[in-house]
C-alpha cells in the first residue's frame, strides 16, 4: 500500500538504552492516509518507534521523512503531527473549549477562527454542547474523544495514537475505536497507533506492523497477517492457534503423535522435524459419525468444552495419538444441537490446505 511516494518513511532506525536494544534496524513506509498499527507484546519497542517518529526519543542512526520532508533531527515542536495519549492528558483547569483550542492559540489564530474550529471538532466527536465543561465532568470515553478533538485542531497532516483505548472499558473502547476509524476515514488524516490489543489492530487498521523484541516480524493486512502469518511468533500472537509437533514421512504426509497426516506441503524431506500451525475455526468437528470424503479425519472424544458466547471452545483428545488436545472453534448452536460435552466420541477434519509450516 505504501508504494510509490510514502507519506511517512522511516530508514535503518535503531535505538539503545544503554546495553538494551530497543530498535533493531527498522526501516517502514506508511502511505498518505493510510491507518497503520504497530501491534506487539509490552517491551518489543513499538512505544519507541511511536516517539521516535514524533521527536519525543532521538533515535541513535536512522532517517524520518514526512512528506517528502527530513525530519530525522527536528525537535517535536517542528513536526507536522497531532498526538493522542493513553492517559488523556488534558488540562484539568481549562474547560473542554480551551483544550481543544490549545494548539490553536499557540499559532495565534484569531478569536473567531479558534471559536469555529473548536465548534466543529466538538461536533465532529460527538460533543457539541461540552465545551464550558471541564475534563473532570466527563466520563473517560468523552475525554479521549476531547483529546482526539485537540490532536486534531492545527489540521495535522500525521496523527499519532499512543495505546488511546487501554483506559477504557470493554465497551467504550468497542464503540471509541469504531468512531476513530470513522473519524480516520473521513478525514483522510494519515494515523500511525500502537496497541498491543491484537483485536482493535484487526478492526481498525489498514495494514498492521507486528514487533517482537525491537524487529519488525510482518507488515499487512489485517486478513494477511492473521491468515497468512510469516513466522511462529505472528501466528501464536495474532488469535489463537494450534501448534503440532510433527515428523515429515516424505511426499506431503507428517506423523503428529502417532498419526498419519496429509499437509499441502510436499516439498518437506523425509525425517524432517517441524511444527504444523492451525486455527481453531479451521478444524472441522462431527459427532454424528465420520466426515465422508474429507482429508485428515481422525476419531477423538471431547476432552472440554468452554462456552465463549457467540462459539464454543472444544479440546478434542484425537484417537490414537500422543499429541495434547486440539482445540477447536465451534458455532454454539452447531454445539447445543451437536450435543457437545465431555466424553463424547467425534470426528475431526484437518484440512491439509489450512496447516502451515512456520520458521
Amino acid at each position: 500500500m505504501a508504494s510509490g511516494n510514502p507519506f511517512l518513511a522511516l530508514g535503518g532506525i535503531r535505538k539503545t538504552f544503554g546495553s538494551f536494544e530497543a530498535l533493531k534496524t527498522i526501516s517502514l513506509e506508511v502511505a498518505r492516509g493510510e491507518l497503520m498499527v504497530f501491534l506487539g507484546p509490552s517491551g518489543c519497542g513499538k512505544t519507541t518507534l511511536l516517539r521516535i517518529i514524533a521527536g519525543l526519543e532521538v533515535q541513535d542512526t536512522g532517517t524520518i521523512v514526512q512528506d517528502g520532508r527530513d525530519i530525522s533531527r527536528l525537535p517535536a515542536i517542528k513536526r507536522d503531527y497531532g498526538i493522542v495519549f493513553q492517559s488523556y492528558a488534558l488540562f484539568p483547569n481549562l474547560t473542554i473549549h480551551d483544550n481543544v483550542a490549545y494548539g490553536l492559540v499557540n499559532r495565534r489564530q484569531s478569536r473567531d477562527a479558534i471559536r469555529k474550529r473548536v465548534a466543529e471538532l466538538l461536533s465532529l466527536v460527538g460533543l457539541p454542547t461540552e465545551g464550558a465543561k471541564f475534563p473532570g465532568q466527563l466520563s473517560g470515553g468523552q475525554q479521549q474523544r476531547i483529546a482526539l478533538a485537540r490532536a486534531l485542531a492545527p489540521a495535522p497532516g500525521l496523527l499519532l495514537l499512543d495505546e488511546p483505548l487501554s483506559a477504557l472499558d470493554a465497551l467504550e473502547r468497542v464503540r471509541l475505536r469504531g468512531e476513530i476509524r470513522s473519524l480516520q476515514k473521513r478525514l483522510g488524516v494519515t494515523t500511525v497507533m500502537v496497541t498491543h490489543d491484537q483485536e482493535e489492530a484487526l478492526t481498525m487498521a489498514d495494514r498492521i506492523v507486528v514487533m517482537n523484541q525491537g524487529c519488525i516480524d510482518q507488515v499487512g493486512t489485517p486478513r494477511e497477517i492473521y491468515e497468512t502469518p510469516v513466522t511462529p511468533f505472528v501466528a501464536d500472537f495474532i488469535g489463537k492457534v494450534n501448534v503440532l509437533a510433527a515428523m515429515a514421512e516424505g511426499g506431503g504426509r507428517f506423523n503428529v503423535g502417532g498419526l498419519s497426516l496429509a499437509v499441502a506441503r510436499p516439498d518437506v524431506a523425509a525425517g524432517t522435524a517441524v511444527k504444523l500451525y492451525l486455527r481453531p475455526e479451521d478444524v472441522a468437528v462431527n459427532v454424528n459419525g465420520a466426515l465422508s470424503g474429507v482429508a485428515n479425519a481422525v476419531a477423538g472424544r471431547i476432552a472440554k468444552v468452554e462456552f465463549l458466547g457467540a462459539f464454543c471452545m472444544v479440546g478434542v483428545q484425537l484417537a490414537g495419538s500422543a499429541a495434547p488436545p486440539l482445540v477447536a472453534n465451534v458455532p454454539r448452536h452447531q454445539a447445543d444441537a451437536g450435543g457437545f460435552a465431555p466424553g463424547a466420541l467425534v470426528t475431526v477434519s484437518l484440512p491439509p490446505a489450512a496447516m502451515r509450516i512456520l520458521g
